[in-house]
């Protein structure tokens, strides 16, 4: 079995947990529920359509922010709403209402598990995941099903679904990228199959002088985007109708 070398915890979130994985170490608080790391719907602007955005730590905004209270109070003066895509989304598209459904550490078999509870009322699911299952050496194959499976219960229920490529890793690399960039062919082409439309955020954030990494002010600490390259992946995004 192979083992990927991580980086340490971010200590702006809460220090390591979350399953040996690249996401910041961010945990959900005791007793705190899908619905409450969910509530963070921006409901102004009246009639935009509800988007659902399911992941990891990238969509929760680790390692500045997280949609969980709990989490946000450990981050401390530190804490900027600006460390998630979904906020320069917001601020692109007015009258988007957004639920931010990300948990940092979580692979997508977990993800999988709180989908319908995030997608309750919206209209558009943007679905993302995998680099903590890279992490903890799930088959790419295996990934991809989960991938695979959540678009497949985003369209059964009648949402607008979309998908997204994972990041450039800098602090898996080099052992990881193989790893990354089967996957995300794996995606583009479950993407193609499914009809629906993905996210090229690898391209939006690998530096083209040092391929398979982030650039270096896309990236904060070699794991998750910067805010600037929040608001990157945020410029790539055309909500599926």
């Amino acid at each position: 079995m192979r083992h990927l070398a991580l980086s340490a915890c971010v200590a702006l979130v809460v220090g390591c947990g979350g399953g040996d994985s690249p996401s910041g170490g961010g945990t959900r608080a005791p007793g705190t529920t899908t619905a409450d790391r969910g509530a963070t719907t921006d409901g102004s602007g009246g009639g935009g359509p509800l988007v659902a955005t399911l992941g990891d730590s990238i969509t929760a905004g680790a390692p500045l922010y997280d949609p969980d209270p709990a989490v946000r109070a450990q981050i401390g003066p530190a804490l900027d709403e600006r460390s998630q895509y979904q906020y320069w989304l917001r601020r692109s598209q007015p009258g988007v209402r957004i639920r931010n459904c990300g948990v940092s550490g979580e692979r997508t078999d977990e993800i999988a598990q709180r989908l319908d509870a995030c997608v309750r009322g919206a209209q558009v699911l943007i679905v993302q995941g995998g680099v903590n299952d890279i992490a903890q050496d799930r088959p790419v194959p295996d990934i991809a099903d989960d991938l695979r499976s959540m678009i497949r219960a985003g369209t059964e229920r009648g949402l607008r679904v979309a998908v997204v490529e994972l990041l450039p890793w800098n602090n898996g690399f080099p052992a990881a990228a193989p790893f990354v960039a089967e996957l995300n062919r794996r995606i583009r082409g479950i993407a193609q199959d499914e009809g629906v439309p993905v996210y090229s955020w690898y391209a939006a954030l690998e530096d083209p002088e040092a391929p398979g990494r982030m650039r270096q002010e896309m990236t904060i600490d070699g794991d998750h985007p910067s805010v600037a390259g929040y608001r990157r992946l945020a410029e790539t995004i055309t909500l599926p109708r």
